[in-house]
């Protein structure tokens, strides 16, 4: 699992059949310290109720793919919970 934050979501105008209904979010992926490292993937929203602005754990390959409503649809990420807290070395961020 990475961490990361949503930074935006993606309209999809032809979907395959098994991604019906999920939605797609912009994450940027996240160093332990917070700050930006990489570039920005296209996550499947696994939980279906995260959004812009908040952090998130997401998996990549074939565990992103299991991680969907309809189990190995073409999905290269997956967004599979949601940061409530984050706690570095003992020090909440």
């Amino acid at each position: 699992m990475q961490l990361g934050e949503v930074i935006g979501t993606v309209v999809a105008t032809t979907r395959v059949p098994g991604l019906d209904g999920v939605r797609f979010l912009i994450v940027q992926p996240l160093d332990r310290e917070g700050r930006p490292r990489g570039r920005a993937v296209v996550a499947g929203d696994g939980v279906h109720m995260a959004g812009p602005g908040e952090r998130v754990y997401f998996v990549a390959s074939r565990e992103a793919a299991l991680a969907m409503p309809d189990t190995f649809v073409p999905v290269d990420h997956a967004v599979v919970g949601i940061v409530d807290q984050l706690a570095v070395d003992g020090e909440l961020r």
